[in-house]
């Protein structure tokens, strides 16, 4: 089976060399419009490139703030610290994640809880956040969410869309308001995902989006803040810019800030990227749907969006049988040349993350023995249409 679908992917890519999982598609208009910001000197946090991204970002996604951050880490930090996420709170959050989910929980010294994800979503379990509160909180006369055996308030939960598939937003939003919690969305991965039509990333207290490189668009290293409220977006763009006071040439800072604004150079490449996101995500769906049509057809299951929502489906993903055929599809497709890769280490068993609390992850751990993400990268000039 393995050699079938290394034979497939060769035939997506039209290629006898390397395939790697993913790599960013430039052509002449992102290397334009980066010699433009270089020639004119203004390539670091100040210049309207900058601008220019945040507005088309909020077009796109009709969030009504978009603030430009360095990368999505310092994106989802700013994020807890603008939910007022502070020493000894605990932050809920599922340990299928990547490392900066909770490497931001701690930034703040705060503590995460490791909640599991359904199987069908690799998200958040709306039913297994709903069990551990039953279990393990309780509303105080504060008003705040407590953690009845470790005494901590509980004070936010981050909800990730794992490869750009949606999670159970609803669900999970409404037990966060029963249970007076504020939830975040780790959108890094799916600008272009939609949850009943609206975007992710906008539908929670705030969201964060990432460009990192290997992300469906990029501009190099940087990411975005997502809010709808004008007191927070105004706080965001105070703090990521080291909380400087407006003047013409004092420095004063009336506060701890950070110096996580995105640079002009960076926004550059990103604002000709966005305008190709359309084609790529017709082109990563085109490929998503070859994968998905290979996989009813053998002993493995891809990955779908879940009813009512839209993925960008940035990494295609399959389930295998088991730990021993994850294993043998991994080294079989890498030692040919092509990228696959397995999920991240579930963060619970991090060294550095065994001390924290977490809850039930049966299929977290499930999920992790078993899934394999696939090559879904756009080529340049690469002409989809022969794959319909």
């Amino acid at each position: 089976m393995s050699k079938d679908l290394i034979a497939l992917i060769r035939d997506i890519y039209q290629t006898n060399e390397s395939i790697p999982l993913h790599q960013p598609c430039f052509d002449v208009s992102e290397i334009e419009s980066v010699v433009d910001v270089v020639k004119s000197s203004f390539v670091s946090s100040v210049g309207e490139q900058v601008n220019n991204f945040e507005n088309a970002i909020s077009a796109y996604t009709k969030a009504t703030y978009a603030i430009a951050t360095v990368n999505g880490t310092a994106a989802l930090h700013m994020a807890l610290i603008l939910m007022g996420v502070e020493r000894d709170d605990e932050v809920l959050t599922q340990s299928l994640s990547f490392v900066a989910t909770s490497n931001a929980i701690q930034y703040c010294n705060a503590k995460p809880v490791f909640i599991d994800v359904d199987k069908d979503s690799l998200s958040l379990s709306p039913e297994k956040l709903m069990s551990f509160l039953e279990s393990n909180a309780v509303i105080k006369k504060d008003g705040f969410c407590w953690n009845k055996y470790t005494n901590r308030r509980i004070k936010a939960c981050i909800l990730m869309h794992t490869f750009g598939l949606p999670g159970r937003l609803e669900e999970v939003k409404s037990i966060c308001i029963k249970f007076n919690i504020l939830l975040i969305e780790d959108a890094a991965e799916s600008l272009g995902s939609f949850y009943k039509d609206t975007h992710t990333g906008t539908i929670a207290d705030i969201g964060i989006l990432s460009f990192n490189g290997n992300k469906i668009i990029t501009t190099g290293g940087g990411g975005m803040i997502l809010t709808n409220n004008d007191v927070l977006s105004k706080r965001a763009k105070h703090l990521t810019t080291t909380a400087k006071k407006n003047h013409p040439y004092l420095f004063s800072h009336d506060e701890l800030g950070f110096n996580y604004r995105l640079p002009n150079l960076n926004a550059s490449l990103g604002i000709p990227q966005l305008e190709k996101l359309p084609k790529f995500l017709e082109v990563k769906r085109v490929i998503a749907n070859i994968y998905k049509k290979w996989a009813s057809n053998s002993s493995y299951n891809f990955i779908s969006e879940l009813p009512n929502t839209k993925s960008n489906y940035w990494l295609s993903a399959i389930v295998t049988n088991d730990l021993k055929q994850r294993d043998e599809v991994l080294r079989k497709t890498n030692n040919s040349g092509i990228g696959t890769r397995p999920l991240w280490t579930p963060m619970h068993l991090t060294k550095f993350n065994e001390k924290f609390q977490t809850s039930d992850v049966e299929n977290t751990k499930w999920l992790f023995e078993r899934v394999v993400n696939l090559p879904s990268y756009v080529p340049n000039n690469f002409d989809h249409t022969k794959l319909l």
